[in-house]
């Protein structure tokens, strides 16, 4: 079967679409094998330390999730069967023609909802989600900055913060980035190539009590975020696309009474289905 292969640690340009045996045959008892029709490639940076659990590059098939038909269903499982439209969260190998995969990690999608658009949602939206949800307890009427606004995530906090009645405000590098974070949820626009981040931050939302901040990339923000953040608010780590990993002063923390707190993702399949099911119903 065809495969998309990563040798070494690269972009998608350098990625190498091949033939590589299929491996483990039909569904397992309790496992699902369904057809690949769309991958989501991940990219890893320069030096591979920065990404926990990262995956041995010389057999390394991208694709953290994917959506397709159900072709065999293993013994044991009875809430799904062969030819339904599912999603599933595969950490990688995504991008293969064929995946076998734990019955747990798949869910069902909406027949008006298409593969691309599903495959996108289980990483992207169900990380936001969590985030903004589960991480942060949001409440409407207060002020979510996005930093990276542009981004998949960062979109992604955009859009779902405008629906959950936040005042959002997109932190991107460019004008251009701003205007279509705006166009997708985004009350305000901060260009941090041009502006000072922590001072525009202030300026923007001086009287708002508690600002919070969904934080994923690597740049060097951090910590001037950090020191815009109103009291009582809450600082989220989503994650190191690229650069060193910051290290916070954590007198900051002290100061500002505020939360730095992790956001590692859904996992599982209940965390999956709690996740996309007020996506798929959107859709």
């Amino acid at each position: 079967m065809k495969a998309i292969l990563c040798s070494q640690y690269c972009g998608p340009d350098d990625l190498v679409l091949t033939e590589v045996p299929r491996s483990g045959g039909r569904a397992r008892p309790g496992g699902d094998r369904d057809q690949v029709r769309r991958a989501e490639f991940l990219r890893s940076p320069d030096d591979p330390g920065q990404i926990p659990d990262q995956a041995a590059v010389s057999v390394f098939t991208g694709g953290g999730s994917r959506g397709g038909v159900i072709e065999s269903v293993g013994a044991g499982v009875t809430d799904l069967k062969v030819g339904d439209r599912v999603v599933a969260s595969c950490g990688h190998n995504g991008a293969r023609e064929k995946i076998a995969l734990p019955a747990n990690s798949i869910v069902k999608i909406p027949d008006n909802l298409d593969f691309d658009r599903a495959a996108g949602i289980i990483i992207i939206y169900g990380t936001a989600l969590h985030a903004l949800e589960d991480r942060a307890s949001l409440k409407a009427g207060e002020t979510l900055a996005v930093l990276g606004a542009a981004g998949g995530t960062g979109l992604a906090a955009c859009e779902l913060g405008k629906l959950m009645g936040l005042k959002v405000i997109a932190c991107a590098s460019s004008d251009e980035k701003l205007e279509f974070a705006q166009q997708h949820g985004a009350e305000l626009g901060l260009n941090y190539a041009t502006e000072d981040l922590k001072e525009g931050l202030r300026r923007l939302n001086r009287r708002q009590r508690r600002r919070h901040y969904f934080r994923p990339g690597g740049r060097q923000l951090c910590e001037a975020a950090l020191r815009s953040i109103a009291w009582e608010g809450r600082f989220l780590v989503i994650g190191f696309a690229a650069g060193d990993i910051p290290k916070m002063p954590l007198n900051l923390a002290l100061l500002k009474g505020c939360d730095i707190r992790g956001v590692f993702g859904a996992r599982g399949r209940g965390s999956i289905q709690k996740r996309t099911a007020p996506i798929w119903r959107s859709s």
